[in-house]
Formats: structure tokens, sequence, C-alpha cells
């Protein structure tokens, strides 16, 4: 895979590059916001300080209920008398000065523990989002400026260790606006963080990233929202604040070098992380809408069906013996065999039906020559024995 030449600028002069460098492969890395949201989460879970209240709160007074019969409630309340405070409800969570419902406790789970390979996966894509010029200015960066996005300067920027020299460099690069933009952000923290050790708040501004240092921590700290990191020390926490992607990035070129070594390549491994692959992404060309107008994928797709599609008449297959044919080929055979067992079974029932009416048909003569003889006899008069 082929990779694109970054220029590399000379702190002196901004108008032409003194040299080019190979921008590093992970620099074209996949782009996660989710996995680098997900990681900062926890990142900064880790950070926190346990807390509690003391598990006596609320609880030390002497309280007793007064029990039924009163007129009032049954919560403890404060013994005594001739003072506001008798009486009071004490101990639930709804009285005054009572403890406070779930009270928390210090062996909470603060903590949460991370996958190595997450955490790696997460500061690749940061690094990747640091070249991409969109992202960066929508994560509020002023550099409208700057020449050229990765920003690279040569080595000599490791040796400045005065405030103006950084001032003047970041200056002539057109990256001063974004500290400018910081200065002016600055203002007194809402809330009791003012009185914390937290007392302002500020925007972030550039990140300047080397592998040595011949002074530029003396150089740059004091500038307003700039950051120095060491590129063997690299953090989500700094490349992502907040889990957003598309921090400003000023690179030395022994830093920007060192990149394929700490991180590899595609084709060659990195030697500080051992038994790590820079992740690859899932689609070479991620613009979806221009492969699938190809004229490759378009010539062997089948053709757009224009006209509305009909659905068929849904059919009963216990009632329609065709549609239960097709659903079970068998059920003819058994319709056939049902039948025929219907008509011997109509057959027998026609010769048992026969021999019950013929048998009624005598029993009506004889019943009807009883009542001929009942009749008879009646006429004659009283039968005497």
């Amino acid at each position: 895979m082929s990779r694109p030449l970054v220029s590399v600028f000379d702190i002196s002069s901004a108008d032409a590059a003194s040299s080019e460098s190979t921008l590093p492969a992970v620099m074209t890395a996949p782009i996660r916001p989710d996995v680098v949201q997900y990681v900062h989460q926890l990142m900064m879970k880790n950070k926190r300080q346990p807390y509690a209240v003391n598990k006596l709160s609320g609880m030390e007074t002497p309280a007793i209920s007064w029990g039924t019969g009163r007129a009032v409630s049954r919560i403890p309340r404060v013994p005594g008398g001739g003072t506001s405070r008798s009486g009071q409800g004490a101990f639930g969570n709804m009285c005054r000065g009572g403890r406070m419902f779930g009270a928390t406790k210090i062996w909470r789970r603060w903590h949460r523990k991370i996958s190595v390979n997450q955490r790696r996966y997460a500061v690749a894509s940061a690094l990747a989002a640091t070249a991409v010029t969109p992202l960066v200015m929508a994560r509020g960066h002023k550099i409208d400026e700057v020449p050229e996005l990765p920003l690279v300067l040569s080595d000599s920027l490791r040796s400045v260790n005065k405030t103006k020299d950084a001032a003047a460099i970041l200056k002539r690069f057109g990256a001063f606006a974004d500290v400018q933009k910081c200065d002016d952000s600055k203002q007194v923290r809402r809330g009791v963080g003012k009185m914390r050790n937290r007392r302002y708040t500020m925007r972030r501004g550039p990140l300047v990233i080397y592998d040595s240092s011949e002074g530029i921590e003396q150089g740059f700290r004091n500038l307003p929202g700039v950051e120095l990191t060491s590129v063997d020390n690299l953090n989500l926490l700094d490349l992502a604040p907040g889990g957003h992607l598309g921090r400003f990035c000023i690179w030395t070129k022994g830093a920007f070098d060192k990149l394929d070594t700490i991180f590899g390549t595609y084709d060659a491994a990195g030697t500080s992380k051992r038994g790590y692959n820079l992740p690859h992404s899932m689609m070479n060309n991620a613009d979806l809408a221009r492969i699938i107008n190809s004229d490759e994928v378009q010539s062997v797709v089948r053709p757009a069906v224009t006209a509305s599609k009909v659905l068929p008449r849904k059919r009963n297959p216990l009632k329609n013996p065709d549609v239960m044919a097709s659903l079970n080929p068998y059920s003819t055979v058994a319709r056939a065999r049902a039948i025929e067992k219907a008509n011997m079974n109509k057959e027998q029932r026609e010769k048992v039906l026969a021999a019950r009416r013929g048998e009624r048909k005598v029993r009506k003569a004889f019943s009807a020559r009883k009542q001929t003889f009942y009749k008879a006899a009646s006429a004659n008069g009283e039968l005497s024995l």
C-alpha cells in the first residue's frame, strides 16, 4: 500500500518544505469514534477517588418511636423536652438530620479494566483522526492558516527553550490562533469545583509531540492550552480529550518517523508493542454509493423492478386440494384412500340400514295387528275367564 508524503518544515521558514517524510501507517488506521469514546470513558473512571459518607451520620441520637395511639407517625423521635429538637423525627431518610438512603461506600466498583488491544485501537484511531483536517476543525481548533496537516517541523524544534521563541514559531506556522482561542476561553469554573484546586476552565490547544527533549518543555509549557508529550507515551486522554477525535498535533520529524517503529506497518510489526498489528479497515473504499453505482456492480445486478408487486391471493390448503398437494405430495394418495374408505363404509352402512329398515317394518306390522286385535276384542265386550 503506497502512502503519501508529508512535508517537513524548518522552524525558521514556513514558505517551503525543507524535506519530506512518509506518512506513518498508523495514520491510515480506521477511525472508530465508538471505540475511542468507550475507552476514554473507562479511562476517566480509573481516575476517580473513592468517597463515602460517615457510617454514623444521622444515627447519632438515642431516638425511639412513641408507638401507636398518640396520633403521630411511628418514626423514631428525639427524646427530651424544652428544645425544638425534642420530638423531631430521626434516623429516617425523610427526616431533617437523618441518614441518607443507600449510604455510599468506599468499596464501590470505581475502576474498570480495559483490554490492551482496545486501548491500542483507540490510540491508533485518535492518531489517524489528527491527520484529517475536517475532524480537527470540527473539534474547534483554529487551523485556517496552518500550511499542512499533519504539521511536521524539523528536529531543531526540540531545542527551543524560550517561550517567546515558541510563540514566534507558532505564529509563523499559523498555529498561534489556536493558542489565542484557549487564552480567551479561560474563565472561572461554576460550582464548588473552584474551591477544590480546579478554579479555572480552558479549552485545549495544540499538542506538541517530540521524540527527545532538549529544552522544548521549557519553551512551550507556559503557552495557554499547549500541551507536550513524548511519542513513546502517547495517551488517549491527550489525543482525544473528552472522547472527541481530531486533536491538533504538532510533530517533530523524529517523533513523526518513529510512529512506524512504535505501531508498526501493515507489512511489519512494531518493536515496542509485542504481538500487535495495526487494525485494518473493513472496506478499502468507504464511498458506498460510488461502489454501488459503479459499472462493475451495475453490470451484474438484476434490473430494478418498476411494476408494482401484486401479492397472490392466499388459499387455504385445508380446503384446496391443489395447494395441499403442493405442500404435501402424499396428500393426494391419502385423500384417495380416505374417499375409498368412506365409500366402503357407505356401502356397509347401507346394508346395515336396510336390515334395520326391514326389522322396523316387521315391528310396525306386528304393532298394527295388535291394535286391530285390541279394537276387535274391545268391541265384543269385556272378557271373562
